[in-house]
């Protein structure tokens, strides 16, 4: 893709911002597993909290391509901070603004976009991770309200989140297609409460926590998008959660064979013969190779998925084969991308060697938080699964 000159511009204000402000406290943050709240206070205060969400509710008034650009930037810096930034507007602002209504979007995305407030997007449950279609959470309807009972887990901003998209059954017997609903569920609504928040490996400045709707009251006019249509709205926000996902992953990649580069010259320029050896120049051709392979693909899918989401918050209808084309491209993107990440991660580990291991030379942490690429937003199998399904025609059946 060729960037315009404005695209170029706000990826380097992105990355002087990022580097300047952000990048000397990621190992902290890290090391306590303690949310970075100054941080995120930092990236709203620059208008990225929003960034392609329209002005008139709040948002900069990008397009998808500009939130690429953020979160490939994010990835080169941290994965973590890119994981609460990429919950909060891939997953979050993004199926209000694309699903609802025009009250919905006016009181919602404005306070998110600033970064005011923390959205959060909540559907993984035990029984219900790659095969979403098997949620147990509940919605049953009861005068002006609906009552939400059950739980979800592994939520990126749960436990810090004032706005989160929920999706519960409102009718078990119509399966995914008409019997899941999405809600959006404010952090005080009665019944709703915070349950276990993981420690995890990687991406540790990312909080994942358990939610609890124990008789939740929700408002009718809180659900998003049509009563049953909530299948329609997490496949069309995690479509765009999974390019935004790759981007992050091509940042991490790109980053990673900059580091390794970098460290093979100064250890030419110290004397040693790293450079000279084959399989060390064979890792850093590969890694490049494969960096610009993952970005032609994610370039390609944020402009498809800008058509996409252009004509589905205008309300259009969407042709079949195109929706199908986007979903199938982004779970090509979404595996390809992070696998190829986490490539690029290993080799840059088996160069430095002991020094890989040893933290403050940013490779160990880059190391943990590279596995979570290839299994949130749906694990890399489902992705295959996709994938395959669509090329075989499986679909249709």
């Amino acid at each position: 893709m060729n960037f315009t000159g404005e695209q170029n511009l706000l990826r380097k204000s992105i990355r002087e911002f990022l580097e300047e402000e952000i990048l000397s406290t990621v190992e902290y943050y890290d090391k306590a597993e303690q949310f970075p709240s100054a941080n995120i206070e930092k990236i709203a205060r620059q208008g990225l909290m929003g960034i392609n969400i329209p002005r008139e509710y709040g948002g900069a008034g990008y397009r998808e391509i500009e939130y690429g650009i953020l979160i490939e930037e994010f990835g080169r810096v941290c994965s973590a901070h890119g994981t609460i930034v990429g919950a909060h507007l891939g997953l979050a602002c993004t199926p209000i603004w694309l699903f609802g209504t025009e009250g919905q979007r006016s009181k919602y995305l404005p306070s998110l976009s600033r970064g005011e407030k923390l959205g959060a997007f909540a559907l993984t449950e035990p029984a219900a991770g790659s095969d979403a279609a098997n949620i147990r959470t509940t919605a049953e309807k009861k005068g002006d309200e609906f009552i939400l009972n059950g739980g979800k887990i592994f939520c990126t901003n749960g436990n810090r989140a004032d706005v989160i998209v929920v999706f519960a059954a409102n009718d078990r017997t119509l399966g995914p297609a008409g019997g899941i609903t999405a809600f959006i569920v404010e952090n005080g609504f009665a019944g709703f409460s915070v349950g276990k928040v993981e420690r995890k490996m990687g991406i540790r400045a990312s909080t994942t926590a358990e939610l609890i709707f124990e008789n939740c009251r929700v408002p009718k006019e809180n659900i998003l998008g049509q009563l049953g249509a909530g299948f329609i709205v997490a496949l069309t926000t995690l479509d765009g959660g999974r390019i935004g996902l790759a981007a992050g992953a091509l940042g991490a990649a790109e980053k990673t064979l900059e580091t390794m580069v970098s460290f093979v010259k100064k250890q030419k320029a110290l004397g040693s013969s790293l450079a000279d050896k084959q399989s060390v120049q064979w890792m850093i051709a590969d890694s490049a190779m494969d960096v610009h392979a993952a970005r032609l693909v994610v370039d390609n899918s944020l402009l498809e998925l800008d058509e996409y989401f252009k004509m589905v918050a205008k309300g259009e209808r969407v042709p079949k084969t195109f929706r199908e084309n986007v979903s199938r491209n982004s779970a090509i993107v979404k595996a390809y991308v992070s696998e190829i990440a986490s490539r690029v991660i290993d080799r840059a580990m088996d160069i430095h060697g002991e020094l890989g291991l040893v933290e403050g030379y940013g490779i160990e942490r880059v190391y943990r938080d590279s596995f979570i690429a290839e299994i949130y937003e749906g694990t890399n199998e489902i992705q295959r699964m996709v994938i395959a399904r669509d090329i075989l025609g499986m679909n249709d059946f």
